[in-house]
C-alpha cells in the first residue's frame, strides 16, 4: 500500500519547468524593441551677419547692450564651447594676454558660449579675463552667426559650438571670420587683424 501512495503522489507532482538555455534567452532579448536615441539634425550652415546685428545680449557684469551700438570701434566676438574648459581657457587666456594690444586699438572683445551668467562670472573671476561673456544659453547668437554644428565625441554624436571668431571694423561692417578654429596662435593673428582696422 505504501508503495501505492508514493506512485500517486509523484503521478501529482506538477511537471518540472524547463531550463531556457542561454542561446534561447539571447534570441529572446533580441526580440526586445529597444529605444532608439535620435540625434538632432545638423543645422543647415548660416552665413554669418554682414554688419553687427542689432540683437540686445546679456553680459558677465549685470550688463545688456545692443551689439548694433557698437559701431565707431573694432569688434571682436568669439564662441567657444564650454567655460572653464582646457581650449576655451587657453583661449580666454591669450586675449587677456594680449590685452594691452587689444585695448590700444580701442577693440571690444566679447566671448560667447551657452553657459549661463552665474559660470561666466566664475570663468572670468578666474582666470582674470578683461573683456566681457555673453550668455547665449537659447543659441540666439549662435544661430544667427550659424556657428552650432554636428560634432563627434567618442563615436557619439551631438550638436555643438563651433569655435569661431568675427571681425567687425569701425562701421560695423563684417572683415573677417574664422571658423574652425584651432587655438593655438589664433588671437595673435586676430589682433593683427584689428590692427589694421
Amino acid at each position: 500500500m505504501a508503495t501505492k501512495k508514493k506512485s500517486r503522489r509523484k503521478a501529482k507532482a506538477k511537471p518540472t519547468r524547463k531550463k531556457t538555455s542561454q542561446k534561447a534567452k539571447r534570441s529572446k532579448a533580441a526580440k526586445v524593441k529597444r529605444p532608439v536615441r535620435t540625434v538632432r539634425a545638423a543645422p543647415k550652415p548660416k552665413p554669418a551677419p554682414k554688419q553687427l546685428p542689432d540683437v540686445e545680449v546679456s553680459m558677465t557684469g549685470g550688463q545688456r547692450l545692443r551689439l548694433a551700438a557698437l559701431t565707431g570701434r573694432p569688434v571682436v566676438i568669439y564662441f567657444y564651447p564650454k567655460d572653464d574648459t582646457p581650449g576655451c581657457t587657453t583661449e580666454g587666456c591669450d586675449i587677456r594676454d594680449n590685452w594691452g594690444g587689444f585695448s590700444r586699438s580701442g577693440a571690444v572683445v566679447l566671448g560667447v558660449s551657452r553657459d549661463s551668467i552665474a559660470s561666466h562670472e566664475r570663468f572670468k573671476a578666474k582666470f582674470g579675463f578683461p573683456f566681457e561673456l555673453i550668455a547665449d544659453e537659447d543659441e540666439r547668437l549662435c544661430k544667427l552667426f550659424g556657428v552650432m554644428k554636428q560634432k563627434s565625441l567618442y563615436g557619439r554624436k551631438y550638436i555643438g559650438v563651433d569655435r569661431s571668431t568675427f571681425v567687425f571694423d569701425r562701421t560695423g561692417a563684417l572683415r573677417k571670420e574664422y571658423r574652425d578654429v584651432k587655438v593655438p596662435g589664433h588671437m595673435q593673428e586676430v589682433l593683427a587683424e584689428v590692427q589694421k582696422l
